[in-house]
């Protein structure tokens, strides 16, 4: 009874905050329509509108997600929605709310469960929270490049498993997109580890994101996204632990002018559905729909590694400088960061009654397959 009341209250917040959220609408390029002075005023999101009239929809499917759709990973949402609606005819309306119109990411995940909405690109940073077996890709230095990333998707068993983490919770996860390689930009340059201990890194709202940062011996501020760019701007926090490609167009270069490549993780959204939604289509648009996502979410994942080179650098021709930590800080962080792999093996091998590849040891089957050492 107290987790459903918990639940309850998380949906009733995250329909509150609809109207009312913050969000983080400072980005590289402009994304209100040019034109009158009304026009102005309009939603952000006006530029990806439809070209059609969703209204004539048979089936509504609301999708959230926190970042902004410039990126190839984020944009993904507005591709299968157009997609969606010529394979099926304008059966399938797919309702695509990025910018954290509809909350930050933990409020957003009750929502989902709850059936308040259909669907979220969630960052595999928050995924954990419901699915803590998604942790998996934030452990340091097992899934940290665009490579592994691909071999991994491939995987057969391995991957459908990953994709499984929510099933317990009555949420089926499709398909990945993603967005880019985890660093740490800063106010101040970072050019070995000794450094970074002064920094205020904010972290996302992930146990096993705070798992790490204690392991790493830093400093994690737990926030939400959508509070950082005042946080950013105020001295709240003077690093983000994120990939270049969202700092650079969300403009947190602009404060943050020092990026740090440590590569020790990929940033994913998952791209996550009410099963009960799901699994009430008709079977034949059902097929379609998970069709759909698997098809853009391939297509974006190649386009999405070309994206951060040139992210990367539009970034160094605006001033940002970028940096290599010496191997020896490198070697020293995957050696301590190996101890998150240890104290979360259990929650990933973790098997529920929904789960149909049933691993001894998920965990070290992944690590093999990618060839992961711990040094």
């Amino acid at each position: 009874m107290g987790r459903r009341m918990m639940m309850v209250g998380a949906a009733l917040l995250g329909l509150l905050v609809f109207g009312g959220c913050s969000r983080d609408q400072e980005v590289k390029e402009e994304v209100k329509p040019k034109g009158s002075a009304a026009s102005q005023a309009t939603s952000p999101l006006d530029r990806w509108k439809p070209d059609f009239d969703p209204s004539t929809a048979t089936y509504r499917c609301i999708v959230s997600n926190v970042s902004h759709p410039v990126m190839k990973g984020v944009y993904a949402g507005f591709a299968i929605r157009d997609e969606l609606w010529k394979r099926t005819g304008g059966k399938i309306y797919f309702d695509y709310k990025p910018l954290s119109v509809l909350g930050g990411e933990v409020e957003v995940l009750g929502q989902l469960q709850m059936g308040a909405i259909q669907g979220m690109a969630v960052s595999s940073v928050a995924a954990t929270n419901l699915g803590p077996r998604f942790g998996l890709v934030n452990l340091p230095f097992l899934v940290n490049t665009f490579d592994k990333l691909d071999r991994f998707t491939r995987s057969g068993p391995l991957f459908d498993h990953f994709m499984r983490a929510m099933a317990h919770q009555g949420i089926t996860g499709l398909d990945i997109t993603g967005y880019g390689s985890y660093g740490w930009a800063t106010t101040t340059p970072v050019t070995e580890l000794a450094e970074a201990g002064t920094v205020k890194f904010r972290i996302a709202e992930a146990s096993v994101n705070k798992s790490l940062y204690d392991a790493w011996g830093l400093s994690p501020v737990v926030m939400p996204w959508p509070d950082v760019p005042v946080s950013l701007k105020q001295g709240v926090i003077t690093g983000l632990d994120h990939t270049p490609m969202v700092c650079n167009i969300t403009k947190k270069f602009e404060v943050a002018k020092h990026y740090t490549q440590v590569n020790y993780a990929q940033g994913l959204f998952i791209w996550v559905f009410n099963t009960a939604w799901l699994e009430s289509l008709p079977e034949d648009l059902r097929a379609t729909f998970i069709e759909v996502v698997h098809e853009v979410c391939a297509e974006i994942r190649e386009e999405t590694r070309a994206q951060e080179e040139a992210q990367i650098a539009d970034a160094r021709a605006g001033g940002v400088s970028f940096y290599a930590l010496p191997d020896a800080d490198t070697a020293l962080l995957k050696e301590k960061g190996n101890v998150v792999h240890g104290n979360w093996k259990a929650e990933i091998n973790r098997l529920y009654k929904h789960d149909t590849y049933r691993p001894e040891d998920y965990l070290s089957e992944v690590s093999n397959h990618l060839g992961y050492t711990a040094r």
